[in-house]
């Protein structure tokens, strides 16, 4: 981490492992590049996350700075992301296939989780990312006709973000409407979000 970079000061309420609470999505990158192999490390990662009959519907898309693939992806971002992710390492498009053949079956049907398993595949290589020593952010903000003629997504599939990736950098980098926000976000407290038997 950069020193002019700011240091988490997350409490957990419950015990979890740090890796929870250190992970969090910065906007300020430093200029370093990742290798392919990196990015194939965090990918694995995603690989492995769980999904509904095994289904695995996650599929990425990714380009590292620099690459043919690099332009079309980061033009398809809203302007306020492009101005802080151009610098971003690699830039990874998280989609899902929409159907399956399910176990014993011929013919595909809709896959009612795709986008929740998707979702987890997401969680492991963002976390993977940050135990790597890598920061990962994701958003929505890009416009999903564009996004989809920029990779070329397939029919039966759908967008769900875009991921930067790269080494923090210095905070001074960033706009200075951005550098106020460049800080680990709280959460709610579980008592908020999870509820014993049904909803209070």
């Amino acid at each position: 981490m950069n020193a002019n970079t700011p240091v988490h000061t997350r409490v957990a309420d419950h015990p979890v492992n740090e890796a929870f609470l250190g992970r969090w999505s910065p906007r300020a990158f430093s200029d370093a590049t990742i290798t392919e192999q990196e990015l194939q490390s965090l990918l694995e990662a995603a690989r492995w996350a769980p999904s509904a009959f095994n289904a695995q519907p996650w599929r990425f898309v990714y380009a590292l700075r620099g690459d043919e693939a690099w332009d079309g992806i980061l033009g398809a971002l809203m302007p306020f992301n492009q101005t802080w992710a151009q610098k971003a390492s690699a830039l990874v498009i998280v989609a899902s296939e929409t159907k399956f053949i399910a176990p014993g079956k011929t013919e595909a049907n809709d896959n009612g989780s795709h986008a929740f398993d998707a979702g987890a595949a997401w969680a492991y290589l963002a976390l993977q990312a940050h135990m790597a020593g890598w920061a990962a952010h994701a958003m929505a903000g890009f416009d999903k006709a564009a996004m989809a003629a920029a990779i070329a997504l397939p029919e039966n599939h759908v967008l769900h973000a875009a991921v930067a990736i790269g080494k923090q950098g210095n905070l001074a980098d960033l706009p200075e409407a951005l550098q106020a926000r460049e800080v680990p976000s709280p959460r709610h407290p579980v008592t908020a979000t999870a509820f014993h038997g049904g909803f209070k």
